[in-house]
């Protein structure tokens, strides 16, 4: 007997994006397999869950990490391992238990699972958690699959949005955590270091905040010409890779201006990349503050005394929580507009290709977003 409230009958395979330790990349057939998913196969969907089928699903840089590299600092890729965690869809399957939740809703989907019991959890700053399964992070399966099983509490509403927003939320999350933790205010002025996908929402950001003047830097001027097209106002800086970090911090700098005090009192760091981090410590004014948002390597070098001397604020974050119902709140009354990040768009049969470019920086990919075609 089935446990499930379903909206219609499933009838296409369950496929998945792979990776592996020798770096190949492949689509397969995934869990829940089509059978269970036909069933309400209580198994495969507890207490609590949903089944969802995913629509739209951003790549980050995270899972061309994990795919080219392996591993991400202690997380390691170990066996075949599902890629993906910026995910929407639409809800095909409830368990009795979901009450808030109907098949047809539209939804967001929030990858980390948390154990509600540890100090973190219990403190309201969950992305600690000290049992956090986050899917797409090894050994946790992502959300590169045409239909995933999830948690209830952790699938948002986002009513009429275009699933491709939807999908954008777990980056905005990611943008409004460092928002909110470096403290950016009305006036301030800001470097953004890096015009990714993070450092490009991190502008609409800022702007969105009434950050002035804003300065964003990059090592491709294409990058660069697509963060003014987002936020006219913003400033561009092409960074010389030839110059040190000093150099290279005065250089950007001049950008900023003649104002009375040319230096940003925030520098948002979106790369990770230690000499982008050495050259915005170098850029920020006496008693400013440099807020790393980007992922680097295990071990690097900071320009301690220009910390010291200069009473500079070292801070970092780690992914995000309670952003999505504020993200979703952003998107939905116009607030940020985040339709212009999307570059290429592929299949999920064809996701090897959409890897492909989103891995090569001649492809002149910002967002890459792969789409599924399925039940709902």
């Amino acid at each position: 007997m089935s446990t499930t409230t379903t909206i219609e009958t499933i009838s296409k395979p369950n496929v998945g994006v792979f990776t592996n330790p020798e770096h190949k990349l492949w689509v397969e057939e995934s869990k829940p397999n089509l059978d269970s998913l036909k069933k309400g196969n209580s198994e495969d969907l507890p207490e609590g869950y949903v089944t969802v089928a995913i629509k739209s699903t951003g790549i980050c840089g995270s899972d061309i990490h994990f795919w080219h590299a392996g591993a991400i600092g202690p997380m390691v890729v170990t066996d075949n391992h599902i890629l993906g965690h910026e995910s929407s869809g639409v809800v095909l399957a409830t368990h009795p238990s979901v009450t808030h939740l109907t098949p047809g809703d539209r939804v967001a989907i929030e990858p980390g699972l948390i154990c509600n019991n540890c100090e973190p959890c219990l403190t309201g700053r969950y992305n600690g958690c000290e049992k956090m399964q986050f899917l797409s992070t090894p050994p946790v399966d992502g959300l590169l699959r045409r239909y995933v099983n999830h948690p209830a509490k952790w699938c948002h509403k986002i009513g009429n949005m275009s699933y491709e927003n939807g999908a954008l939320l777990e980056p905005l999350s990611v943008a409004l955590a460092g928002m909110e933790r470096s403290g950016v205010k009305l006036g301030d002025s800001v470097l953004i270091c890096g015009a990714g996908p993070i450092g490009l929402i991190t502008l609409l950001c800022c702007q969105a905040a009434g950050a002035c003047p804003i300065v964003i830097t990059d090592v491709d001027a294409n990058r660069l010409s697509y963060a003014t097209k987002l936020c006219p106002r913003a400033k561009t800086h092409k960074v010389d890779t030839s110059l040190s970090p000093s150099d290279c911090a005065s250089a950007i700098i001049s950008t900023f201006g003649d104002n009375n005090n040319k230096k940003p009192r925030i520098a948002l760091e979106c790369t990770g990349v230690e000499t982008s981090i050495a050259t915005a410590i170098h850029s920020v004014k006496f008693g400013g503050k440099v807020f790393v948002i980007g992922v680097g390597k295990p071990d690097m070098s900071v320009p301690f005394m220009r910390l010291s001397t200069q009473e500079i604020d070292l801070q970092f974050q780690y992914r995000y929580c309670n952003t999505w119902p504020r993200a979703i709140r952003l998107v939905q009354e116009g607030v940020i507009r985040m339709e212009g990040l999307v570059t290429h768009r592929f299949d999920i049969e064809d996701s090897v290709r959409a890897f492909e470019t989103s891995g090569d920086v001649k492809s002149g990919a910002v967002k890459v977003m792969i789409q599924s075609e399925c039940d709902g």
